[in-house]
């Protein structure tokens, strides 16, 4: 008995449609965070936004959509924000934007026989922001949870769209904040 022979047909049609579909997914914001083990998060009630020293911060706009976005995420754990010095919790964030490749593809034509049609790639550089939020234990003086959101700020995108972004994100991340 002979083995049949498998004969794989490839396109530069399907090339351009894989490298779009995995480009979308390579853009999804990543969320990564860690709490102090042993940590009773049960009995803090309240927070203090602070100002984390040598932190980078935005502009006042965005710094005021930044605690927005996380103020409606903690209040939705049972927590509430106060000005009080003897608040249970410290916040604060710091931000980065980076700069990445963005891969944009473009075909035409081809179908599916052999050499058929034509693809093309181009790149260009995109502004991916993080933003890293600590909470602190004012008693202990101890950073007792974090989080990091990565592809979530653009300066550069339109604002209703970066607060949309933005609160898909810290929604995203503090879903992890323990209650």
């Amino acid at each position: 008995m002979r083995p049949k022979r498998v004969i794989a047909l490839f396109s530069p049609a399907l090339a351009v449609a894989l490298l779009i579909l995995t480009a979308g997914r390579v853009a999804a914001q990543d969320v990564t965070y860690n709490s102090m083990p042993g940590t009773n998060f049960s009995k803090y009630h309240t927070y203090k936004w602070v100002e984390i020293p040598g932190g980078a911060h935005p502009n006042q706009i965005m710094d005021a959509e930044i605690k927005q976005a996380v103020d409606a995420q903690l209040s939705q754990k049972g927590l509430t924000k106060t000005d009080d010095e003897k608040a249970d919790l410290y916040v604060g964030y710091q931000v980065a934007v980076d700069q990445q490749k963005q891969w944009n593809a473009y075909g035409m034509g081809g179908g599916w026989r052999f050499g058929g049609g034509m693809g093309t790639a181009t790149s260009s550089t995109i502004n991916v922001g993080t933003l890293v939020l600590d909470m602190y234990d004012p008693s202990t003086k101890q950073l007792v949870w974090t989080g990091r959101a990565t592809k979530t700020l653009d300066p550069s995108s339109n604002q209703e769209k970066n607060q949309k972004n933005l609160d898909k994100a810290m929604a995203k991340l503090l879903k992890h904040y323990p209650q």
